[in-house]
């Protein structure tokens, strides 16, 4: 169960290797949270992020889960249920893709769109079914301000963040009242491996602060977190853009 302060005392990371959500289970974990499982591909950075994690206290285990197979994500996130109720889970696993590659690769294309939203919704249902069972739990979900408006420059990976976006708000609003709670989360460009090499944009942030945005999101019970919080106005000014002046901002 959640300490009084509404902080995880169990946890459960979809995309066990996301530096994101390294960044949140540490700080949880040094909030006392005591019980870590990381979800993802067998790798030796899936062992390594796990032994952190021990390393800092908790009872950490690993779990196999692949995005782009839904066949299998209702009995292998099944396992981790049920060992015991998990207080929060949070999904961020996914790719950014090459925006020029996918466009001349459809095949490519889609597996972007296959991991980062057709993924989500099969995992994200069978983590929400699990948490409504127990009766608590949140559902934390890594959104990214790219699905608010698309942009020339990575309108396929942001189009998938769109849809997943749409779909944890519906799916928030369908577990009202079952003591499960979704909160969303839209950062800017965060600095990770995953986007090194990249020209970072505007409002660019950290795991590390993307993850002290989440604890406070948690306290607060919050639907929605922006990263940095100031982001939120920026978004609704551009959001209301005529599209012909938004085509010639950059990026």
């Amino acid at each position: 169960m959640k300490d009084a302060f509404g902080l995880p005392q169990s946890l459960l990371v979809l995309g066990g290797t996301s530096e994101i959500a390294l960044a949140t289970a540490r700080r949880l974990v040094a909030r006392r949270a005591r019980t870590v499982w990381l979800a993802g591909r067998a790798s030796p950075g899936l062992e390594r992020a796990a032994e952190e994690l021990r390393g800092l206290g908790a009872a950490v285990h690993t779990v196999e889960f692949d995005a782009l197979d839904p066949d299998s994500h209702e009995e292998a996130l099944g396992k981790v249920f049920a060992e015991g109720d998990v207080d929060m889970v949070v999904m961020a696993f996914g790719v950014l893709g090459d925006q020029a590659h996918d466009e001349r690769d459809p095949v490519a294309a889609v597996r972007v769109a296959r991991t980062n939203y057709t993924g989500a919704v099969s995992s994200g249902l069978v983590c929400a079914g699990a948490l409504q069972a127990q009766g608590h739990g949140s559902l934390v979900v890594l959104s990214s301000v790219a699905g608010e408006r698309a942009r020339r420059s990575d309108f396929i990976y942001g189009s998938s963040k769109a849809g997943l976006d749409v779909f944890a708000q519906g799916l928030g609003d369908a577990l009202q009242g079952t003591g499960v709670h979704v909160m969303v989360v839209r950062p800017a460009f965060v600095r990770t491996r995953m986007t090194a090499g990249r020209a970072p944009t505007p409002f660019a942030t950290t795991p590390e602060s993307v993850a002290t945005a989440v604890e406070l999101g948690l306290r607060r019970r919050s639907e929605t977190v922006w990263v940095p919080g100031s982001l939120r106005w920026v978004m609704a000014a551009l959001r209301h853009l005529p599209r012909g002046v938004h085509r010639r901002l950059p990026g």
